[in-house]
């Protein structure tokens, strides 16, 4: 198991390496090892981020794909996510997110033999994720309609 750590800020105004020790910290404190780095700064809400294709790419079944938050993985359309998430799961990928505390379970692999841990776990996982991520959409989407609604103010 490969632990690779995907860091994405939205514009190039911001830094996407400011999570960085944050995400060491917190491998750390798990007794893992980061072993790669995915950077990029490219919004949450396009599946064509070149990075983290990348680290698709190069992820191998068991792997690891660590992110500070899910709204720094994912703040796409509900049927983007299920592409992306697809991907994900084709590619035998965990993802933990370190806001989501029953994905750190995927740090620690279940004894061997015991499928119905590893089936909970997973289950348990995809509904987490698939609820966060529809929460990081919707935030986008609410930020948007704020934005442009002060702006239409402001003229």
């Amino acid at each position: 198991m490969a632990i690779k750590a995907y860091l994405r800020a939205s514009t190039r105004d911001q830094d996407p390496t400011r999570a960085k020790q944050y995400l060491r910290d917190f491998a750390d404190a798990q007794g893992v090892t980061i072993a790669a780095y995915y950077i990029e700064q490219a919004s949450g809400t396009r599946l064509d981020r070149p990075e983290l294709l990348r680290l698709l790419d190069e992820a191998a079944p068991g792997d690891v794909l660590l992110v500070e938050a899910v709204d720094r993985l994912t703040r796409l359309p509900q049927d983007a996510w299920r592409a992306l998430r697809s991907r994900i799961e084709d590619k035998g990928v965990r993802i933990v997110s370190v806001d989501l505390p029953t994905s750190h379970a995927y740090l620690t692999p279940a004894p061997a033999g015991d499928d119905f841990q590893a089936r909970v776990l997973d289950a348990v996982g995809r509904m987490m994720l698939d609820v966060l991520a529809a929460v990081a959409e919707a935030d986008y989407q609410t930020r948007r309609r704020r934005q442009a609604e002060g702006i239409v103010k402001a003229k």
